[in-house]
């Protein structure tokens, strides 16, 4: 494989070593982490003036899913417990409330109510694998759009090539990830 990923920030290493994660949840967020730092990447190059948090978003897409290493049922299975569990997990450890949100936050179906740091995270957790998510993106646009003073469509067109980018290596992704155990 070509993967070249970024590693995972010490203190979020850290945590899931006390936790003892499996390694198959270590992998995800290793992919998951590596996408949000690409994506914020681009997002800077493109624009410049976009206000945005990215370390939140790197430690953010880097922890999200922690709670599964509790509930780990939810590693093979659908399930929201792992959300508010992930983000009490967090807290006991002393990570601050305005980064351990992010395991509660990733999966939020309100997503206007959302901070834009959020909405990467999440994203990040969608496009990794491949997928898209229209009405998600379509919310990244609205705001990238209002931040930076430009029309929809003009964001559209630069966030899809992005996306489209990040979304082509999903195979090689989801392979890496499936050749780490439950």
């Amino acid at each position: 494989m070509s993967l070249r990923l970024h590693a995972l920030p010490e203190s979020a290493a850290r945590i899931l070593e006390e936790l003892r994660a499996p390694p198959r949840l270590m992998a995800h967020l290793t992919l998951v982490h590596d996408v949000a730092g690409r994506l914020t990447s681009a997002l800077r190059k493109r624009w410049p003036r976009l206000s945005f948090d990215a370390e939140a978003v790197a430690f953010g897409a880097a922890l999200h899913d922690v709670g599964k290493a509790v509930v780990r049922e939810e590693l093979s299975q659908p399930g929201d417990r792992h959300e508010a569990l992930g983000e009490q997990l967090l807290l006991s450890r002393g990570v601050p409330a305005h980064l351990a949100r992010f395991a509660r936050t990733h999966a939020q179906s309100e997503r206007e109510a959302l901070a834009l740091e959020d909405l990467l995270v999440t994203l990040a957790d969608t496009v990794w694998k491949g997928k898209r998510d229209e009405p998600l993106e379509q919310e990244v646009r609205r705001r990238v759009a209002a931040a930076c003073g430009l029309a929809p469509w003009e964001v559209f067109l630069s966030l899809d090539e992005v996306l489209e980018r990040l979304a082509r290596d999903a195979d090689e992704r989801l392979e890496w990830q499936a050749s780490h155990g439950l």
